[in-house]
């Protein structure tokens, strides 16, 4: 039985976040709500349920975890820091779900997917960060979710049309940054973000 969205969205809030977070890797932790729309969009279009799908950068594990818990077939989430595989598997644990979670850099995750969500980072400390995200997720899958700052739409959807896909704005959302790191002047910032879906 298919778990409602607001069900969805009040288990992914109980998710333990990560202890410490890199600035090289911007990792800001995606809300639950967006995260649990994102994955609804993905329900919706069939790319969930029963199919095999991947989470790069998968932090707390927030998306790998969201999509076993809508009934993904496999799961499968990959981090570089292993403090996040450590928080992720923390939370597979807690709510009971058999995910598969590897440390590693994006680029090493080899097989073959039906779908891959992901929250990449936006290249505002690393520029170009989310370029190997790009490449990877459509080599993995032919069905890509994939979040974006809006400024970037633009260069992204270039990206994956030089590499043999299309790439179709979702949906629009203000992403909330809470203060994290010592560059940081506000205590919170929102920028807008664009859910972008890559097919090949």
């Amino acid at each position: 039985m298919l778990l409602k969205k607001r069900r969805l969205e009040i288990t992914l809030q109980k998710l333990k976040p990560l202890e410490s977070r890199t600035p090289r890797l911007e990792q800001y932790p995606t809300p639950a709500t967006l995260a649990a729309d994102i994955l609804w969009e993905a329900v919706s279009a069939g790319d969930i349920c029963n199919r095999t799908v991947a989470d790069l950068g998968c932090g707390n594990g927030i998306f790998c975890l969201g999509a076993k818990l809508l009934g993904a077939k496999r799961s499968v989430g990959i981090d570089i820091d292993p403090l996040a595989v450590k928080v992720a598997r923390e939370n597979a644990e807690t709510l009971f779900l058999e995910v598969e979670l590897t440390e590693g850099a994006v680029s090493t995750l080899s097989g073959e997917f039906d779908t891959v969500v992901q929250n990449p980072p936006f290249g505002s400390q690393n520029k170009h960060a989310d370029r190997e995200f790009i490449k990877k997720s459509i080599e993995l899958a032919p069905r890509v979710y994939s979040l974006h700052n809006e400024g970037t739409g633009p260069f992204v959807a270039d990206m994956v049309r030089s590499l043999g896909g299309t790439c179709e704005p979702i949906k629009r959302y203000k992403f909330e940054i809470p203060y994290a790191f010592e560059f940081h002047r506000k205590a919170n910032e929102t920028i807008p973000v664009v859910l972008l879906r890559f097919e090949r």
